[in-house]
């Protein structure tokens, strides 16, 4: 008989790098050897058996592969092997080592001696994918990427527009408590079969599926509508642990998600269950709902963006997830790193879900590779075609005021390995602009895709006249305009809350001669999904310039006009500048647009750099509000993982000059490099973060 198991946590959590999750159980990778020691009742004879039993699921069976019976003696069953390290008395020292394509979940050992079975307490082993072995489908050679993609439990998302990102900080917390069940929970819920959870590809789509809730009643809800009464603003998370955490409690969708919150959470979930997985953000990321790779922007005649007549839209920034493996179920090449999205927005095989989709076939113009390439092709690449709406004889109608063929998919970024810093991985996504290897990537992805001839989208479309079948060029190739016209939008003072927004549009020539340009320039404030919230002012210039120069036209909007809007709104907005340019003597037409953030006052954090495990220490929160406006109802959220919950100081009105402080005592209970988040929100500002790392020793 068993009298007794030790698991050897610690000794197998280190070798398995999982001793961080914040869990009883023994929790070790696939394809990797780890120890248990079992203690009989006396020394084992010639006759006995035993046999370590490890079950999976609701009935395990034999066949099916959720049962599995190890023998020391006979070593391999399933690509599982066990073997005797020592025996010392009626102490057996034995390894098991799991097979590198195993099932990942929640295994259960019984130990079997003839007719006895022996269930020991904690008894339920956790298996993850295994990126630390080379034979488990997401091996990942490298260590310090493993040390960032898999363990790293803090991180940055990169959120804003092309003209200024900035990053926010994200806690992962991966190892917190519950998270692990929470994925487990996941997994279950998922219905994959046995066979399809040993495939990191089948996981992570389930994954990408489950982490919005809908259609499966998963982690988040998603909410665009800017009204949040009813649940926590998307602006309000710092990280996935709180979210996770309630969903668990409570198997029901927590509320609300933004994009950045889904990939937040997939990110922990896939980094939880052992497979590399980074946050990356795309600036002008298309969101095209035909596929025909273009985007119609519909402008008024004053140059503002009309919201009511686009399907498709532009966001400002939109934040999926790469995930690393191998993928076996297609041509070689097409390894790496796999593009998964948990934002609901297009259903794929009757789900909400994406990817997994090489990042290679976005790149080579692959898009009839599984999963979903076709759709996140048309992120990074569409066009974006401006339309101007002008009234004639009663009629709406439709006049083309520009193309941009490199405005999507720009900057597209992830935090760097090691440091805290933005990466620019757009060369991994695309070809550089113009270069003969995207025209080629371009051509391939045409002749999957096969864009209708080119014309706006929008119910009233049947003013317009259909161009003909084969005007299409294959590849658009941007307008060369016959004076070299160009625009430049920008902000000539600090775009501070309260002040007033001070702004120039730079109109450029090159070619020789009196040119007289018709400009006309708008601002809006927008949400980053590209929906207009409000129309701040316009101007309409005539400006003559005299061959090669350029001129100057400011456009300046003051607090007054949108102070009561930036109080109203429950979400972060940017600042949005439109402008048509028409040069007279030719026709010429050339229109751009340029979001920009609010830039805020910072917070700043007081600590020690190092500090002692379980040696209190304390940290200040310090911020000074240095705009003219004073910020109501403000609020601060602070989470340190491994030294604090998540905590909210209520902070009331901040007045212009004034100083808050709030302080927290601070007990660390894990050693290394921690982070502390925090973030200031106030019906005025909904972005200020920062973070700062401290060494526990």
């Amino acid at each position: 008989r068993v009298t007794g198991i030790d698991f050897l946590k610690r000794q197998n959590s280190q070798q398995h790098h999982t001793d961080a999750y914040n869990i009883k159980n023994l929790v070790v990778r696939r394809g990797q050897p780890f120890l248990v020691q079992v203690s009989l009742n006396r020394e084992l004879r010639a006759a006995d058996k035993l046999s370590l039993r490890f079950t999976i699921g609701e009935n395990p069976m034999k066949n099916r592969g959720s049962l599995l019976s190890l023998k020391p003696e006979r070593e391999d069953f399933n690509g599982w092997k066990i073997s005797v390290v020592k025996k010392n008395g009626k102490e057996y020292l034995l390894s098991v080592t799991s097979s590198p394509n195993a099932p990942v979940g929640k295994y259960n050992l019984h130990v079997k001696t003839g007719a006895n079975t022996y269930k020991p307490e904690n008894g339920v082993i956790y298996l993850l994918f295994n990126p630390w072995c080379e034979d488990d489908a997401v091996y990942m050679a490298n260590e310090a990427e493993k040390e960032e993609y898999v363990l790293n439990d803090t991180g940055s998302i990169y959120v804003g527009s092309a003209y200024s990102i900035y990053d926010r900080p994200w806690n992962f917390g991966q190892f917190e408590e519950f998270i692990l069940d929470a994925c487990m929970y996941l997994l279950d819920k998922s219905k994959l079969s046995l066979a399809e959870r040993r495939d990191p590809a089948h996981v992570s789509r389930a994954m990408s599926a489950l982490v919005n809730a809908n259609d499966d009643n998963g982690v988040l809800l998603g909410n665009w509508s800017g009204n949040y009464i009813s649940g926590t603003s998307p602006m309000d998370w710092i990280g996935s642990v709180m979210i996770l955490q309630q969903y668990y409690k409570t198997k029901k969708p927590v509320r609300y998600g933004q994009c950045w919150v889904f990939a937040g959470v997939l990110n922990t979930v896939m980094r939880c269950l052992g497979v590399p997985c980074r946050c990356v953000s795309t600036f002008d990321s298309a969101h095209d709902t035909e596929e025909n790779l273009t985007v119609d922007i519909y402008l008024n005649e004053k140059g503002e963006k009309l919201n009511s007549l686009s399907f498709d839209s532009v966001w400002n920034f939109h934040v999926w997830n790469d995930a690393w493996m191998k993928r076996t179920d297609m041509p070689n090449g097409f390894s790496g790193w796999q593009a998964i999205d948990s934002t609901p927005q297009e259903q794929s095989q009757g789900r909400f879900q994406c990817g997994p989709c090489p990042v290679k076939a976005v790149r080579e113009g692959d898009v009839y590779l599984p999963y979903d390439a076709k759709f996140v092709y048309a992120e990074v690449n569409a066009d974006r075609v401006y339309w101007v709406v002008k009234k004639v004889n009663g009629k709406d109608k439709y006049f083309k005021v520009g193309t941009e063929t490199q405005a999507i998919g720009k900057n597209i970024s992830t935090k760097a390995v090691g440091q805290n810093r933005r990466e620019d991985i757009t060369r991994e996504y695309k070809y550089p602009e113009g270069s003969k290897e995207e025209r080629m990537s371009m051509q391939r992805a045409y002749s999957f895709i096969r864009p209708s001839g080119l014309m706006p989208r929008s119910g009233y479309a049947s003013t317009v006249r259909t161009l003909g079948g084969n005007t299409q060029p294959l590849v658009p190739k941007e307008p060369v305009t016959k004076t070299g016209l160009d625009i430049e939008i920008t902000n000539t003072e600090p775009l501070h809350p309260g002040n007033p927004l001070e702004m120039a549009i730079t109109v450029r020539i090159s070619a020789p001669g009196t040119w007289t340009v018709n400009l006309t320039g708008s601002c809006q404030l927008q949400y980053y999904t590209g929906k207009v919230q409000a129309n701040l002012g316009t101007i309409k210039e005539t400006i003559s310039l005299e061959g090669q120069s350029e001129m100057q036209v400011p456009l300046k909007i003051p607090p007054d006009a949108y102070m009561k809007t930036l109080s109203s709104v429950e979400d972060e907005v940017l600042i949005l500048v439109t402008a048509i340019a028409e040069v007279k003597e030719t026709n010429d037409k050339l229109t751009k647009e340029t979001s920009m953030r609010f830039e805020y006052p910072p917070i700043t954090v007081q600590m020690p750099e190092t500090a002692k495990l379980y040696n209190d220490f304390n940290c200040a929160f310090i911020f000074k509000n240095k705009l003219n406006v004073t910020l109501e109802n403000c609020k601060l959220l602070v989470e340190g993982l491994g030294i604090f919950k998540m905590t909210t100081f209520e902070q009331g009105d901040i007045m212009p000059g004034r100083i808050m402080k709030s302080e927290i005592i601070c007990t660390p209970t894990r050693l290394g490099e921690k982070k502390i988040v925090a973030k200031l929100i106030s019906n005025q500002i909904k972005g200020i973060s920062t973070e700062k790392g401290i060494v526990i020793t």
